[in-house]
């Protein structure tokens, strides 16, 4: 079988969500880029990133990435992962060129997948064929009484895990005329009101989202003791090593970083440096599969849970499934729907499992007509991205 690749494009996408919880709606958007890369013998796989600037990203690949990636053979993903680093972030960068090789490697593994007809999960170790889930429901959109009619939902529906938003961009807003203290003291009852809706068996998970400083993390995971959360994740900006590290000694709750995370040396400098229990590559930033794997062999080795935060359960669920250290995937509410705009044949959730499918490479089908036509529509920006 001829593997040459011959063409590769990237569809940037902007997509509104419209989010149903039972009686609760909550409206957003996402940004997101599908790259397609077809080979001389017509295997075609499909990568994704997201969580950017779709437009950016869908360039540096065009631009940089494409021209690069013709003639050579689609299963060497290693060579191709090094020649995109030096061409990306030659000096150790973060950002935008680790997205592109994130979409690029998913991609690769789903021809992989295809060209030995065998689903990406096996293919990384095929530790088992479900994953189990935690779900995220708790956005800053939802008022109190929206988070607990969501949560009672979704208890109603099987779920045993559940994440919630703290903090809401609270470093961000500082010039808004709403301080810390503020946000914090708000946080406190919204996660009270969750926990009364779930009851004392369930899991609860918050995220921050890297924007509180250490001070106010800390007041707010003191003073959250009480709902025994299962981890707090990237409760401090930047997810800077020392504090977080601080925040585990000081206060004993559990902290979870990595999600946003896209160079091998970040990973290590939180595993070495102590400042996780559990750590979390997103298969669609911090690299992909190939990335994914170095990771979670790092987290073995130091004794450290990997999880899948950032969301992206569909492509993020065949790391988790191969690996024998596999953990938790997020369902994030939000970007499945999203997916579901982009995707056919997608796993459907049972309660807090999710079982993979044995397609061959990813699982499901990109839309190719809902990919253009998104590709094609004038970008939006709106308070809701991301």
């Amino acid at each position: 079988m001829n593997l040459t690749i011959e063409e590769v494009t990237a569809y940037p996408a902007y997509i509104p969500v419209t989010l149903p919880l039972g009686e609760v709606r909550a409206e957003t958007a996402l940004s997101c880029v599908v790259v397609e890369i077809r080979t001389a013998d017509g295997v075609v796989g499909h990568g994704y990133t997201a969580i950017t600037d779709e437009e950016v990203v869908a360039a540096a690949v065009r631009e940089v990435a494409a021209p690069n990636l013709i003639g050579l053979d689609a299963l060497d993903r290693e060579r191709i992962a090094e020649r995109l680093y030096w061409l990306l972030t030659p000096r150790g960068q973060t950002g935008y060129g680790s997205h592109v090789v994130s979409a690029v490697d998913l991609a690769l593994w789903d021809i992989l997948g295809k060209a030995t007809g065998q689903p990406c999960w096996r293919l990384l170790g095929g530790a088992r064929n479900e994953v189990p889930l935690y779900v995220t429901f708790g956005f800053g959109s939802l008022d109190r009484d929206q988070l607990a009619a969501a949560a009672s939902h979704l208890k109603a529906d099987g779920v045993t895990r559940f994440k919630m938003v703290v903090g809401h961009h609270a470093l961000a807003r500082r010039g808004h005329n709403r301080d810390l203290r503020e946000h914090v003291l708000e946080d406190i009852e919204r996660v009270r009101v969750v926990r009364e809706a779930i009851g004392a068996q369930a899991e609860l998970y918050i995220d921050a989202n890297c924007s509180l400083d250490p001070t106010w993390a800390r007041f707010l995971a003191d003073r959250l003791a009480e709902f025994d959360i299962s981890f707090f994740e990237e409760p401090v900006r930047d997810n800077d090593v020392a504090h977080m590290r601080g925040l585990r000694e000081q206060t004993g709750l559990p902290v979870a970083a990595g999600q946003n995370e896209g160079q091998l040396f970040r990973f290590r400098d939180l595993l070495t440096g102590g400042a996780v229990d559990v750590i979390q590559p997103n298969v669609v930033i911090c690299g992909g599969f190939t990335a994914g794997l170095k990771i979670a062999g790092m987290a073995q080795a130091h004794n450290v849970e990997i999880a899948n935060g950032g969301a992206f359960p569909f492509h993020n669920m065949h790391l988790h499934a191969g690996l024998a250290n596999g953990g938790l995937v997020e369902w994030h509410l939000i970007s499945v729907e999203m997916c579901k705009a982009l995707y056919g044949d997608l796993p459907e959730r049972s309660g807090s499992m999710l079982k993979l499918p044995d397609t061959p490479g990813l699982g499901f089908t990109a839309n190719g007509d809902a990919l253009r036509a998104f590709a094609q529509r004038p970008t939006s920006r709106g308070a809701g991205k991301g």
